[in-house]
This record gives C-alpha cells, sequence and structure tokens, in this order.
C-alpha cells in the first residue's frame, strides 16, 4: 500500500511540471506576441532594421562613383538632417547610408560599428553625429540597441566599460536574447501613454540628465574616446569624422570638443554655431531642431561634409 507522503510528493512534482509548463507557455506567447509587434508596428524598430540592412550592404566606391558614407546618430540627427535634401546636395560627391536611433550614445555607436564592420559594412567614410553629452555619457540605450546594435560577444565589454552592477549586465544580456525583454519598456510606456494624459511630458522631467565631465577630464576622456572610433574605423579603412549637431547653451561645450578632437587628429564639423540659432529654430522640448532649423543643418552639412572628404582624399594622394 502506498502511503499518503508518497502520493504527496508525487502531486507536487505533477503541479511543479504543469507550472514550469504553463510559464514557458506564457514566455513563448510574449516573445511570439513582442516579435510581431516590434516587426509590424513599432516605426522605430521597422525603420532602424531596414537601416541597418542597408548599412551592411555597404561597399567602398569605384572610381568614378560617389564616396560610400555610412552616418549613424540619435534623435538630434534624425530631427536635424533632411536626408532628401542632403543627398540632392551632394549627390554627386558621397552617397549617404543612415542609421539613427534616438537616445544613443558613444557605447552604443562604438560597438553598433562593430557588428556592422563585422557583418561586412566596408563604407569609406563613417561620420558619427552626436552631441557632446552623448558622446561623453556612459551607458548604452536599454531598448532597442542590445538587440539591434550589440553583438553577444560585446555585452560583457559594454557592461565593463559602462561600469554597469550585475542586474544591469543580466538585463542587457536577456535584452539583447529576448525582443519581448528588450522592448518592455516601449511596451510599457506605449500602454502608459494611452492611459494617462501627457504621459510623455510627465515622462520628459524624469529622463536621465548627462552631465559634462569638467576640468582636464573633459578632454581626457574624449581624446580616447575619438582614437577608439578611429582606431576601430581604420581597422576597416575608413575615415572618421565628427559632427556635432546644434543645441541650446552649448557653445562651450563644443568648443571644448573641437579641441578635443583637433589633438586626437580627427576631424570634427560643426556645421551650424549653436548661438547662431534662436528659440525659433528648435521644436518645443527645446533640444531637436524644427523644420527649419533642419534646413539650415543640413545645408551647412551638404557643404562641409563633401569639402572634408575631398580634402582627405587629395592628401592622401602621393
Amino acid at each position: 500500500m502506498r502511503s499518503s507522503t508518497s502520493d504527496s510528493k508525487r502531486r507536487a512534482l505533477v503541479y511543479a511540471k504543469a507550472l514550469v509548463g504553463m510559464c514557458a507557455v506564457l514566455l513563448l506567447g510574449l516573445e511570439t506576441l513582442a516579435v510581431h509587434l516590434a516587426r509590424h508596428h513599432s516605426a522605430t524598430y521597422i525603420r532602424v532594421s531596414r537601416e541597418l540592412s542597408e548599412a551592411a550592404k555597404v561597399r567602398p566606391a569605384r572610381p568614378g562613383e560617389p564616396v560610400s558614407v555610412l552616418m549613424v546618430g540619435n534623435s538630434l540627427l534624425l530631427a536635424g538632417v533632411d536626408l532628401q535634401h542632403l543627398r540632392e546636395k551632394a549627390s554627386e560627391s558621397m552617397r549617404v547610408y543612415p542609421v539613427f536611433l534616438e537616445a544613443t550614445g558613444y557605447y552604443d555607436w562604438l560597438y553598433g560599428l562593430c557588428r556592422l564592420f563585422r557583418q561586412g559594412s566596408r563604407p569609406q567614410v563613417v561620420v558619427v553625429g552626436l552631441p557632446v553629452n552623448s558622446f561623453l555619457a556612459d551607458g548604452v540605450r536599454q531598448d532597442y540597441s542590445p538587440k539591434m546594435l550589440l553583438d553577444a560577444r560585446d555585452i560583457l565589454r559594454v557592461a565593463s566599460d559602462s561600469h554597469l552592477d550585475r542586474t544591469a549586465t543580466s538585463n542587457l544580456l536577456l535584452a539583447h536574447a529576448s525582443t519581448f525583454w528588450d522592448t518592455r519598456g516601449v511596451l510599457r510606456t506605449h500602454i502608459l501613454s494611452g492611459m494617462v494624459p501627457q504621459f510623455e511630458v510627465l515622462l520628459s522631467f524624469v529622463q536621465p540628465k548627462w552631465a559634462i565631465p569638467q576640468g582636464p577630464e573633459f578632454e581626457v576622456l574624449a581624446i580616447s574616446r575619438f582614437r577608439a572610433l578611429d582606431k576601430l574605423c581604420g581597422l576597416y579603412g575608413a575615415k572618421l569624422v565628427m559632427v556635432v549637431p546644434p543645441t541650446p547653451s552649448s557653445e562651450s561645450a563644443v568648443r571644448r570638443i573641437t579641441i578635443a578632437s583637433q589633438r586626437a587628429g580627427v576631424d570634427t564639423l560643426v556645421p551650424v554655431n549653436p548661438t547662431a540659432l534662436s528659440a525659433r529654430y528648435y521644436q518645443s522640448d527645446e533640444l531637436h531642431l524644427n523644420s527649419e532649423g533642419a534646413a539650415l543643418f543640413t545645408t551647412a552639412l551638404a557643404e562641409l561634409l563633401p569639402q572634408t572628404i575631398a580634402e582627405e582624399r587629395q592628401a592622401a594622394r602621393p
């Protein structure tokens, strides 16, 4: 006769297996739903996926063809560069392949470029467009970036460079492996936006503010990052050009980052001096350029960037 203790253990094991099975089905369902939503309903995911796919196919131009230019950056370039206008103005001298992902910074693009180069991207020029605070900030974007920009082999290096703790590192690994984990913050924000009036405005007050290092630390950090990017691009035969989009009250920081880039041997373009733009050229968030500001910035960039590329190619000739 079987003991009641033995029967209880068997029932507990059956219940545990059933619970594990239900959890597995739930997780699979959430992952399937997240993949579907990202691929079919997320404008950012769809756009960046397309841009990354095109960027991976970039090859050096043949003699007589426009120079191939890979341009990466965050929302300031997304809002500030009119790509159609830029391509029309500079079509004879360069062919631009953009990848713009909002809220990204230095480490997103250092390792994002690593991944693109590994995938076979071979541009002749890499343009990194970031404001000074994003260029000097630690950390990476917590959604989209782990899945779309980072390789699994680089996750631990990113965590180390960004001084992440074990919990943040685990989240980064999970976000790289799972679309649901990668986009959970985006989904939460989307749901709350539909429930809470003016949620985007409220969210802006709790967004982290990236502080710019002061004193000698500014130059030391900036030079080391310029050199790391320049070395990476040089390994794959590409010239690095830094572009600094205007932001209000950034004149001093822009001047200092330009000096640091010169000492690092990297060309840095400031198409529009921040002091030349009044509030009328910015959106209501007082950070991103509006259509008028974007027209000025794009026109200036279309003049400066081809000149810089032409001068570099001329200097490289024997």
